[in-house]
């Protein structure tokens, strides 16, 4: 049919503009956030690059759900300032019958979506983890780069060296500023290597020397050394068996009663519900005036997305507090969604047919 034709070609193309639109902004804030905590130690700035694909791939269901509801908007909003709403509805299309086609367009979006939250989402925040642990368990010298100053793990000390040495792990002028209680003390020497003993890693420092200053009383302490051993106050941690429960695939979460677990099943079908609300919710809000040249129902669309989202992150600290039953939560939240969003489309169609009728009363 023409009409669903239609309809199913301008939302694709609405789609598309909005989710490059959207994926532009949202990745260049992923990229200056990566790189910031790159630039802070927290992750390896070789793996900048893969973090953000991780990253990126864990927010593509939010992605794609807001661009689903954006491109509904803006396209039959665009319709209803352009006429053709007028046009539709003067020929014997109600709101009501828009339906059909925005969910056949959609249902693939809706489909990656609940693939995307179920599977890609545990697995991305997994590998997000394992990245930020094994950058965690390297030792504070090894992350430490040539003519840089690097904190330790925990802050209390600042390494620096001039260059590598010749075999892997050992390091060349090594300096090292450390601060306990009130005590600060300077280290310096011209070679250096790591020396793993049980769980614990230790610096070997070679000719070199330690100048102390008690901050307290003043008194300075001067010791030259040929060999010295320093804790790097790094533990080799043992990888957790258990994983927090948004890292943890979805059919291990049902196999576990916690209330954590339970609050994250609670999210990742709420998100799912949310996107198919929402592009019942679009068709409501995409209403406007033919004579007016602003977008308010855009801005109130998008104000409406920030709640609704707000409220399914909300709903899952409730489950995870106890406060509220997952199936109550769920059927609570979407529900009420769903009957605002069908309600809001029969009123539009109601208010449609109101003004019609008036004016052929009036003529």
């Amino acid at each position: 049919m023409v009409f669903d034709s239609t309809v199913r070609r301008e939302l694709a193309r609405g789609f598309a503009a909005a989710l490059v639109v959207i994926l532009t902004i949202v990745i260049t804030m992923l990229l200056i956030r990566t790189v910031g905590q790159a630039a802070k130690g927290q992750v390896a700035p070789q793996d900048v690059v893969l973090l953000l694909g991780y990253v990126t791939l864990a927010n593509l269901p939010l992605m794609l759900a807001l661009s689903l509801f954006v491109a509904i908007v803006v396209t039959l909003g665009r319709m209803y300032r352009d006429s053709e709403m007028v046009i539709w509805f003067a020929s014997g299309v109600p709101l009501t019958r828009f339906v059909r086609p925005v969910l056949r367009a959609s249902w693939p979006v809706l489909l990656v979506v609940v693939g995307l939250v179920l599977v890609a989402w545990p697995w991305s925040n997994r590998n997000i983890a394992e990245l930020r642990e094994r950058y965690a368990q390297r030792s504070d010298l090894s992350r430490v780069a040539p003519g840089t100053f690097q904190a330790s793990s925990d802050g209390s000390r600042v390494f620096f060296i001039e260059r590598q040495g010749d075999v892997a792990g050992d390091a060349r002028n090594v300096f090292v500023l450390a601060r306990r209680d009130e005590v600060e003390s300077v280290t310096s020497a011209r070679q250096g290597r790591l020396q793993a003993e049980g769980d614990e890693r230790w610096l070997l420092l070679s000719s070199g020397q330690r100048n102390d200053v008690d901050a307290a009383s003043g008194e300075k302490t001067l010791a030259r050394f040929e060999d010295y051993r320093l804790l790097a106050d790094e533990r080799i941690a043992a990888r957790a068996g258990e994983l927090p429960p948004r890292a943890t695939p979805t059919a291990d979460l049902l196999g576990r009663p916690g209330s954590a677990e339970r609050a994250e099943i609670a999210w990742r079908i709420g998100l799912a519900l949310g996107a198919a609300n929402l592009t019942l919710l679009g068709i409501g809000l995409s209403a406007a005036h033919p004579r007016r040249a602003t977008n308010w129902n855009l801005l109130f669309a998008l104000l409406s997305f920030v709640v609704y989202y707000n409220l399914i992150n909300v709903s899952q600290a409730w489950v995870a507090g106890g406060r509220l039953d997952m199936g109550a939560t769920l059927l609570g939240l979407h529900g009420a969604t769903l009957a605002l969003a069908l309600a809001l489309i029969a009123w539009r169609d109601h208010a449609t047919v109101w003004r019609a009728w008036s004016r052929r009363r009036a003529g």
